[in-house]
């Protein structure tokens, strides 16, 4: 944390087209309200369930979203720019009057905090790679592996973590075949089970199912969120634990365990955001959770090891299912920025908040002078060559005929 400080000029990304977006708002006000309190300049950039990127100074208050945002004073139509150019926006981009102009507004920082569908999970990513703005959080390929649920579960296994059994069903074979889907499901797994969408987070749709009837029910429900569905076997006797990281190659820590405790038979989304306004810190826990030294250890050294295997970088949080009586320890999810901040973790583990915030600035700084040090432009004669011999002979100009 140690340097001289520098402020930046944070665009903080929120809302979005996605079933999570009322979470990303929430969340969009607490990075921004963070960024403030490290000592920055913070652009709000809202992105409402339409498509519309917004920004403007009444964005930061949480009042305003109770209305139509895009027809307050001070708000503005903003386009965040893919050509390099640019480095951040471009305000009132399709102007309007006499003496309407478009503004260009330049960004130091990107930080997404957009949940699920096209900002957790690489897309929004993919657009800073392409302005080549630096941003926090991980990046294109971490974002989408651990936004998926299935297919995170597929490489913490392949790299010997443990994971909860389960099986993957898409929506066409639910729609087009449901007995033989059921069959083997039924056949694979014991009740009780989970039903989760394979790409939302916030506990949304997620469920749990105790019967035939109830799988049905839930299965029926999810295919309407995800074409993907992911069914896992139910831990009945263990508990949900948390942990921080934060980090990078260069160095990654974790943060104090927490135990989450939950009045129903999981976390649920009203759970998470709708007991205290403050997301997960609003939910009753047990902080330091009540473990074993070792056991406490090994989660440790499994949250770090996750965020290796993804190439994960910046700050997530990793939830696991543990069987404390058979020493038993499962990856639960690993939710990376914006999909988790956990600030209130790291303020029980000694952090500030305006040092979580550093660290982020200095990790998203440190992946983009990585970057730089890539080779993107490759001149050959192709082009040339082709010219000269048209398109078609670029490759295989040669074409062998066999003889009649």
């Amino acid at each position: 944390m140690a340097g001289t400080f520098r402020p930046q000029t944070i665009g903080v990304i929120f809302g979005g087209r996605s079933v999570e977006h009322d979470v990303s708002v929430v969340t969009g006000h607490q990075v921004m309200n963070a960024c403030a309190q490290a000592g920055h300049t913070v652009v709000p950039i809202y992105i409402d369930r339409a498509g519309r990127w917004l920004t403007g100074e009444p964005l930061r208050s949480l009042n305003s979203f109770q209305s139509d945002v895009a027809r307050l004073s001070g708000v503005d139509d903003v386009l965040f720019s893919p050509d390099i150019r640019q480095h951040g926006l471009i305000v009132n981009p399709l102007p309007s009057g006499m003496f309407a102009k478009a503004q260009p507004l330049k960004l130091d920082i990107a930080f997404p905090a957009i949940h699920g569908s096209h900002g957790e999970d690489g897309t929004l990513q993919g657009l800073f790679e392409l302005a080549d703005v630096p941003y926090v959080g991980c990046g294109v390929l971490a974002s989408a592996v651990a936004n998926d649920k299935w297919t995170a579960k597929q490489i913490l296994r392949e790299s010997g973590i443990s994971v909860v059994d389960g099986l993957l069903l898409t929506r066409r074979e639910w729609l087009e075949q449901p007995e033989a889907s059921l069959k083997r499901i039924l056949d694979m797994l014991p009740f009780p089970m989970f039903v989760k969408p394979a790409t939302l987070g916030s506990s949304i749709g997620i469920g749990k199912a105790n019967d035939r009837a109830g799988l049905e029910a839930h299965l029926n429900m999810v295919i309407n969120l995800d074409r993907r569905i992911v069914i896992e076997r139910a831990i009945t006797d263990g508990v949900e634990i948390n942990c921080a990281v934060l980090g990078d190659a260069r160095e990654i820590v974790t943060s104090v365990l927490e135990q989450p405790v939950s009045w129903d038979e999981f976390l649920t989304y009203e759970e998470k955001y709708l007991r205290g306004g403050e997301g997960m810190k609003s939910a009753d826990r047990i902080i330091p959770a009540p473990l074993s030294e070792s056991l406490s250890g090994r989660i440790h050294n499994m949250a770090r090891s996750a965020f290796e295997v993804i190439d994960g970088r910046g700050l997530a949080r990793i939830d696991f299912l543990v069987r404390p009586q058979h020493d038993e320890v499962f990856v639960n999810e690993i939710n990376t920025l914006p999909g988790s901040l956990a600030l209130y973790l790291w303020t029980e583990s000694g952090l500030r908040v305006q040092d979580v915030i550093a660290r982020l600035i200095d990790i998203a700084r440190q992946a983009q002078a990585e970057k730089r040090q890539n080779t993107y432009d490759y001149k050959t004669n192709l082009i040339a060559l082709s010219a000269q011999r048209g398109v078609k002979g670029t490759k295989g100009s040669t074409i062998a005929r066999r003889s009649p």
